[in-house]
C-alpha cells in the first residue's frame, strides 16, 4: 500500500478529471448495457410477438405500450432501430471522451515521473548514483515510469468498469429471473481463492524479470561504451557468453511467467465456462417452462459472456498491477533517496574573488580515509599544484571543494564561510572542473564547449578553443566548430578531448580553474603552450597533475602520500628538499624532457 500512496502524490491532481473520465465511462457502460434488452425487446415484440402473453417488465417496456407503435409492426421496428442506433451512438461518444482523458492524465503523470527521476539522478551525489548499475537506472527512467503510471491511468480505470459491468449485468439477470445469477455467485468464491493465490505467486515472479532486465541493459550499455577494448582484446566471444548467459536467464524467468499465468487461465477459464454454461443452462429451462420470453435468452447469454469477459479483465488487471507496483516500489525507493551532499536552503551567494581554506580536513569514506588533516590557504589568484601517486587523495581534494564529497572533519571556507552554507549551485558556479576523463556530449564542438554559457556570443567560444589549443585541430575537422563529437558522434584522441574540455572550463569563467590530471594525454609541447595560455587567467588555479612539467610554475606545489600532506614550498624549495618531489623530478628530467620543445610540432 505504500507503494500506491507514493504514486497517489502524482495522481491527486488529476483525480477531479480521472471521475470526469469515469463518469463517462458508466454513461458508456450503462448504453451498452441497454442494447442487450433493446434486442430482446427487438425478439419479444417484433420478430416473435406473441400477443397472448402478458408484457415483460424491463427498462424499455414504455416502447412496448402501443404509443410508438403496436407490437409486431414495423413502425414499433423502426422506433427500435432509431433507439438502438442513438444508445449505440452515445456509448461511442463518450468512450470517446473517456479514452482522450484517462490518456491525457496518464501521459501528465508520466511526464512528471521522467523528470522527477531525471532530477533525482542529477541531485544525487557521486556514491550514492554508485549504488545503481547503469542498466538499473535506465530501466528506472525510462521503463518504470511508463509501467507505473498505467496502474493509476489505465488499471483504475478497467476496474471500475470490470466491477461496474458485472454489477449492473447481475442486476439485469435478476430483473429477468433471480435464478440466472445463482451460478455465477456460486463460483465467485472459487475464483477470488484461486485469483489471490495467482497474484502473490506472479508478484515475486514480476520482480525477479525486472531485475534480470536491468542486469541486460547494464551488460548491452557497457559493450557500447567498451566496445573498442571488447574488439582491442579479442573478447567478442566472452562478452557473447555473458551476455548470453543474461539474455538466458530472461528468457528462463519469462518463460516461467508464461507457465504460471498458462496454468492459473486455465482454472479461471473452467470457472468461467462453469456459470457461462450453467446460466444458459437456467435461461433455457425458464424459456421452455413458460417462465421467460425467448428474448430474456438472447439477453441473458450476452450479460454472462460481458460477466465471463470481465471477470477476465479483473485478473488480467490484476496480473498487470504486480508489475506496476514492483515497478512502482523502485520508483518510489529511488526518488526518496537522499543525497549524501544535502543541499543548503539560503540566498548567500558567493564572492566573485574566494579565498579558499581548508582547515585540519579529514575524509572518510566508508572505512578508508582518503584525506587525513589537510590545511591549506589558497588566496584568490594564487596557482597551486598538487602531485602524488595513484591513489593519493589529489582528485578527492579537488572535488571537496564543491562538496561532490562532504568532509568528515575540519572545514572548507569561501571568504571565511563553510561551503557547506551555501547553496550547491552558488557554490560549484565558483569552480570550473576539467578532469582527466573527457565526457563530451553528443553534440556539435561548438555546443560541447559553450556548454555552461550556450547563448555565449561565437567570438568567446574561439577565444577559449585558443587558449586551449585547440582551435588549429577544430578548424581542419571535417565540418569544423559544427562537427559533431561525443559518444555516437567524430572520434577525437584524448589529447583532443582534453583541450576541448580545457575549453569549455575557459568559457564558464568561474574564479577557480581547476585542472584535474587535465594534460595527461598532451605532448610536452602542446602543455606547455597550454600553461602558458593559463597563465593569462586572472582568477586560482589549483592543477593536479603527474608530471612536474604542470606544476613548476605554480606559487606553492603540495605533495600527497595516502591522503595527507607530506611536503610543500615552491618548485625550487622542494627540489632543494630532496624528497618525494625532487625524486619525481630527477626522473623525468634526467633525459631533458621539460626542455624539449620538439613535441606537437606539427599543430603550430
Amino acid at each position: 500500500m505504500s507503494t500506491v500512496r507514493f504514486g497517489m502524490r502524482y495522481w491527486k491532481k488529476y483525480v477531479p478529471l480521472s471521475l470526469l473520465s469515469k463518469l463517462f465511462s458508466l454513461i458508456a457502460i450503462l448504453c451498452d448495457l441497454a442494447l442487450p434488452m433493446l434486442s430482446a425487446g427487438m425478439i419479444d415484440y417484433v420478430i416473435a410477438y406473441n400477443p397472448d402473453e402478458p408484457p415483460a417488465k424491463t427498462l424499455f417496456s414504455f416502447l412496448y405500450t402501443g404509443q410508438y407503435g403496436a407490437p409486431g409492426t414495423w413502425k414499433l421496428f423502426s422506433v427500435l432501430v432509431i433507439v438502438f442506433c442513438v444508445v449505440l451512438g452515445t456509448r461511442i461518444l463518450f468512450l470517446y471522451f473517456k479514452n482522450n482523458l484517462f490518456q491525457w492524465c496518464g501521459l501528465q503523470m508520466e511526464n512528471k515521473l521522467r523528470e522527477d527521476t531525471y532530477a533525482k539522478l542529477l541531485e544525487l551525489d557521486g556514491g550514492t548514483i554508485a549504488r545503481y548499475n547503469m542498466g538499473e537506472l535506465i530501466t528506472t527512467m525510462n521503463r518504470d515510469t511508463i509501467v507505473f503510471k498505467d496502474l493509476y491511468a489505465r488499471i483504475t480505470l478497467n476496474l471500475f468498469d470490470s466491477v461496474c459491468v458485472m454489477a449492473i449485468s447481475v442486476v439485469m439477470l435478476t430483473t429477468f429471473d433471480w435464478r440466472l445469477v445463482f451460478i455465477p455467485i456460486a463460483v465467485a468464491p472459487f475464483f477470488a481463492a484461486a485469483l489471490t493465490l495467482y497474484l502473490k505467486k506472479i508478484r515475486s515472479l514480476f520482480k525477479a524479470i525486472r531485475e534480470s532486465y536491468s542486469e541486460l541493459n547494464l551488460t548491452v550499455q557497457e559493450n557500447i561504451d567498451a566496445v573498442r577494448i571488447v574488439r582491442s582484446f579479442a573478447g567478442e566471444e566472452t562478452e557473447m557468453k555473458k551476455f548470453e548467459a543474461c539474455n538466458e536467464k530472461v528468457r528462463a524467468l519469462s518463460n516461467q511467467e508464461v507457465k504460471t499465468s498458462a496454468r492459473f487461465d486455465s482454472v479461471f477459464t473452467a470457472f468461467q465456462q462453469i456459470g457461462y454454461v450453467g446460466t444458459i443452462v437456467i435461461a433455457t429451462l425458464l424459456v421452455l417452462s413458460g417462465h421467460a420470453y425467448l428474448g430474456v435468452l438472447t439477453a441473458a447469454t450476452t450479460y454472462v459472456t460481458k460477466i465471463i469477459a470481465h471477470v477476465k479483465q479483473i485478473s488480467r488487471s490484476c496480473y498487470m498491477m504486480q508489475n506496476q507496483l514492483v515497478s512502482g516500489g523502485r520508483l518510489k525507493k529511488f526518488l526518496n533517496e537522499e543525497s549524501a551532499v544535502p543541499d543548503f536552503p539560503s540566498t548567500l551567494v558567493c564572492s566573485t574573488a574566494p579565498h579558499i581554506a581548508l582547515e585540519n580536513v579529514s575524509l572518510t569514506i566508508g572505512e578508508k580515509q582518503l584525506l587525513k588533516n589537510i590545511t591549506l590557504d589558497i588566496p584568490y589568484g594564487k596557482r597551486v599544484g598538487i602531485m602524488g601517486g595513484t591513489g593519493s587523495g589529489k582528485s578527492v581534494l579537488l572535488k571537496s571543494l564543491c562538496r561532490t564529497y562532504d568532509v568528515t572533519s575540519g572545514r572548507i571556507t569561501l571568504n571565511g564561510t563553510d561551503v557547506r552554507e551555501y547553496p550547491l549551485e552558488n557554490l560549484r558556479n565558483e569552480f570550473a572542473y576539467v578532469f582527466q576523463d573527457v565526457f563530451l556530449f553528443s553534440n556539435t564542438v561548438d555546443a560541447n564547449i559553450a556548454f555552461a554559457r550556450p547563448d555565449c556570443d561565437e567570438s568567446v567560444v574561439y577565444t577559449a578553443a585558443e587558449r586551449a589549443q585547440a582551435a588549429r585541430f577544430i578548424e581542419k575537422l571535417t565540418d569544423g566548430y559544427e562537427t559533431v563529437v561525443g559518444e555516437r558522434g567524430l572520434g577525437l584522441s584524448g589529447g583532443q578531448k582534453q583541450r576541448i574540455s580545457v575549453a569549455r572550463a575557459l568559457v564558464k569563467g568561474a574564479p577557480v580553474l581547476v585542472l584535474d590530471d587535465a594534460s595527461s594525454a598532451l605532448d610536452l609541447a602542446t602543455e606547455k603552450r597550454l600553461l602558458s595560455s593559463l597563465k593569462e587567467e586572472k582568477g586560482t588555479v589549483l592543477i593536479a597533475a603527474h608530471r612536474v612539467s604542470s606544476v613548476m610554475d605554480c606559487d606553492e606545489i603540495i605533495y600527497l602520500r595516502d591522503g595527507e600532506i607530506v611536503e610543500r614550498g615552491t618548485a625550487d624549495e622542494l627540489i632543494r628538499l630532496g624528497g618525494a618531489f625532487a625524486a619525481i623530478y630527477e626522473l623525468q628530467t634526467s633525459d631533458g624532457q621539460l626542455d624539449d620543445s620538439s613535441y606537437g610540432k606539427e599543430e603550430l
